[in-house]
């Protein structure tokens, strides 16, 4: 069965530029899922999606493959992550090269190791689900979420918990932002990651940081250099 390791790192980056390739902690972002994926040794292929001729360099300079660029309709601010997938795969099919299994990592995820990948590829095969990510639990329940009005005031927006205890509340998950293991025959069919068969990994809240700001790059780094030291 081959399996096809696929890192989507555009160039048009807007809240945080250059985001996919900035150094994080010596050096360039990216090349921690690439480092990650490589490392696994699950891959018959490691590759990198840009449309970005730096970026292309910088993952080749870091052992990934960049067999070709990403198409400007994938490149905007619109597209999806099954849109790039798709796009990838169509231009491995159009060079006769197919795989089975694709793990989709995002560029920004440094927290991503062999251990992790292993450990949801293992999920995927042996419950036979569509499709595994790792997920986080919310720290406070979100049945308990606030609003505010347009008078700085706060609502619930579920008031029929308001007296529940939190601890009471069914727990709840997110999204980590950090991979997702995929059957390729189903995500083509069904042109979407998430399906009534779709399982999780969890991780702990120093397992993962999602990095949208300059306060989340700050935090990343930190949780980082806790877990691995400061070097």
């Amino acid at each position: 069965m081959k399996k096809l390791a696929l890192i989507p790192a555009r160039g048009g980056s807007k809240r945080i530029p250059k985001k996919n390739i900035r150094a994080f902690l010596g050096k360039p972002i990216i090349a921690y899922s690439i480092t990650a994926a490589l490392e696994s040794g699950l891959f018959d292929e490691v590759m990198v999606s840009t449309d970005n001729e730096e970026i292309a360099n910088i993952a080749q300079e870091y052992g990934a493959s960049v067999p070709f660029f990403r198409s400007e309709q994938t490149a905007n601010d619109f597209a999806t992550t099954v849109d790039v997938i798709e796009e990838v795969l169509t231009e491995y099919q159009k060079r006769n090269i197919h795989f089975d299994f694709g793990c989709c990592i995002y560029a920004t995820a440094p927290f991503v190791n062999k251990d992790l990948l292993f450990l949801g590829y293992e999920r995927l095969i042996t419950q036979k689900f569509d499709t595994v990510f790792p997920v986080l639990p919310y720290s406070f329940p979100i049945q308990r979420a606030l609003k505010k009005t347009a008078d700085n005031q706060v609502a619930l927006f579920a008031p029929e918990f308001i007296h529940h205890r939190s601890q009471d509340l069914e727990k709840a998950f997110h999204d980590a932002g950090q991979f997702y293991w995929f059957h390729i025959e189903t995500l083509l069919k069904n042109r979407k990651l998430w399906t009534d068969n779709t399982g999780c990994i969890m991780l702990s809240e120093m397992q993962a940081h999602d990095i949208d700001t300059e306060e989340d790059w700050e935090i990343a780094a930190f949780k980082y250099q806790l877990r691995h030291g400061d070097s």
